[in-house]
């Protein structure tokens, strides 16, 4: 090592000003959804590959709870290296020419938190961490992105990956998930549901909509320049809000997960019947039309086009999912069209998106 881990902390100042632009889940989203899986985390090796720990909320998270959660291990993992993990990272590194000008991004492994009273213990300063021998910051060799190979090999050693993966990559990273099996709670754009190959999962049972409502706003921390764009160009309320005073960017987002969770096994019950005239069949399909999922009629066995939102509360013990129908969405119905029209139609008139479910038998 070139220098002591304590000096450290003197040179992080210099380098939180060239940190980059990036958004950041609010640690307030993360403890209200995290707060149900609890039981999921102990003796786990936890990985959130898309988080850079001298930034992320949910390193962070992790962090702070490492030992009321009984974690095994924590790792973490960013596509862009920080400008402050470059910058201890010169304390360890030897003087060479490469190691001088390299950009590469780091890991950060986590294997033990001592708690200390007397120091006021917070997971603000990363430094503290490594002071303990058994927690490591190293670089990687690639450029971080979860698609590589040495990020893979992280990935095939973790239980549980929990993170923000880029929106824009969202089909990819959960394939890459599904494929190697792993169990996940991510945070995604609540459009994904309309994907192929993300409604196939959902469809399937192989992932579902976590503990936070579909309708709840998930806000995100934003780089001051990128905050006075949204207030210039877009509307409050919908790109952005405005919380005690600081502009925090909106998303129409929802947590995705596969692990067990209580919402899953509640009972939904209802109170209306089937009425031909409340409950019309769709000019061409052989469902009917179910405009509020507290409508859904208690008495029809037959297929319902309810609500995206009744995944928020899809039992998978009381109903089935059949398919998906919209106006721009082909191919997922799960049923024949009559017409060869796409999306659900009623005296002609192109409705809003639809979930097509039916009652399980029974049930």
């Amino acid at each position: 090592m070139a220098k002591h881990k304590d000096s450290i902390n003197l040179t992080l100042n210099a380098a939180k000003k060239a940190k980059n632009d990036e958004f950041y889940t609010q640690l307030s989203d993360i403890e209200n959804e995290l707060r149900h899986y609890r039981e999921h985390f102990r003796g786990k090796i936890i990985f959130c590959n898309c988080d850079d720990p001298y930034e992320s909320n949910f390193f962070r998270y992790f962090a702070l709870n490492f030992n009321a959660l009984g974690l095994k291990k924590l790792i973490a993992t960013c596509y862009v290296g920080s400008p402050i993990a470059n910058t201890l990272l010169s304390l360890f590194d030897d003087e060479s020419p490469e190691n001088k000008t390299t950009r590469n991004p780091h890991k950060i492994e986590i294997s033990e938190v001592v708690e200390n009273a007397e120091r006021g213990f917070s997971m603000a300063d990363v430094a503290y961490l490594l002071k303990n021998e058994k927690n490591v910051l190293t670089r990687l060799k690639g450029d971080g992105d979860f698609r590589s190979t040495e990020c893979i090999e992280l990935l095939k050693q973790a239980d549980i990956i929990v993170t923000n993966p880029p929106f824009s990559l969202f089909r990819e990273f959960v394939s890459q998930l599904d494929e190697l099996g792993k169990e996940f709670i991510i945070i995604g754009n609540k459009n994904a549901i309309t994907y192929k190959e993300i409604f196939k999962l959902l469809k399937e049972n192989k992932m579902w909509i976590g503990m936070t409502p579909m309708g709840t706003d998930i806000l995100f921390d934003i780089p001051e320049n990128f905050a006075k764009e949204l207030v210039a160009n877009k509307k409050e309320g919908s790109s952005y809000k405005i919380v005690n005073g600081i502009i925090k960017g909106r998303s129409q987002a929802v947590w995705f997960t596969n692990l067990d969770i209580k919402k899953r096994h509640e009972e939904l019950f209802f109170y209306k019947r089937y009425s031909p005239a409340e409950h019309p069949k769709y000019d061409n399909y052989d469902a009917i039309e179910v405009p509020k999922v507290v409508e859904i009629p208690m008495d029809y066995d037959g297929v319902m086009g309810v609500p995206i939102t009744f995944l928020d509360k899809y039992n998978p013990e009381q109903f089935e999912i059949v398919g998906l129908i919209a106006g721009n969405i082909k191919g997922l119905a799960g049923i024949q069209s009559k017409s060869g029209k796409d999306g659900p139609y009623i005296d002609g008139k192109l409705k809003y998106g639809r979930v097509l479910i039916t009652r399980k038998k029974g049930r």
